[in-house]
């Protein structure tokens, strides 16, 4: 148990530090006597771009009725107490509902922090383009079919580790604590710590943290 824990922390840190780096070239132009332009960078496009708020929002819908609910009635019985146990996470139809809006919520996060359409504007206008691919139009459809394959593998690792715990209580046949969400806070965390402290490494002896 103590090997496959580390070896879930290992891949939750993998994939949250993982991006697709997509390279931009940059032509040279002539201003005046200056030279600007011509190096190579990249937009890099994260695979867990959302983070854990589709876990989040995804597990506040699902609970949403129960606990509506729970306000005005202590123990509902009949049609709505088969509807709102058949609800829970836990459960095949839950289960399903909740993997399905954690696909959801990832897209459409995606959607609102990552702009293709933007993008490839903001590199015409500088005389950036991607090595291969024609400015405009055909920039923007590249970047929208490369954001569309990261994010349904972010998805796919949110799913499975939002369901890890139900996994691991079917096959160890004991109660799972934790859950993947109190995981991926830790982790993000952590990782956000050291990257601080990198940062203020760098800054004053010039030596990394790590």
């Amino acid at each position: 148990l103590l090997i496959l824990f580390l070896f879930i922390i290992a891949f939750v840190v993998i994939m949250s530090q993982g991006e697709r780096r997509v390279p931009v070239q940059y032509a040279k132009r002539t201003t005046g006597r200056r030279v600007y332009g011509g190096q190579s960078t990249h937009i890099p496009i994260k695979v867990n771009l959302s983070g854990v708020l589709p876990v989040i929002f995804a597990m506040s819908i699902i609970q949403f009725p129960e606990i509506i609910t729970s306000f005005f009635v202590a123990n509902p019985t009949g049609w709505w107490a088969k509807v709102i146990a058949n609800l829970r996470w836990t459960e095949p139809t839950g289960g399903v509902l909740y993997i399905l809006l954690i696909f959801f919520f990832t897209f459409f996060y995606s959607t609102i922090s990552f702009n293709p359409v933007e993008i490839a504007s903001n590199m015409k206008k500088s005389g950036g383009f991607i090595p291969g691919i024609r400015p405009g139009k055909s920039t923007s459809d590249y970047l929208t079919r490369i954001a569309t394959h990261i994010t349904l593998m972010g998805a796919i690792f949110l799913a499975i580790i939002a369901t890890m715990p139900v996994v691991f209580s079917a096959i160890f046949k004991m109660q799972v604590t934790f859950g993947g969400t109190s995981l991926l806070i830790v982790v993000g965390v952590a990782l956000e710590t050291v990257k601080s402290l990198e940062s203020q490494m760098l800054m004053r002896t010039y030596k990394g943290f790590l």
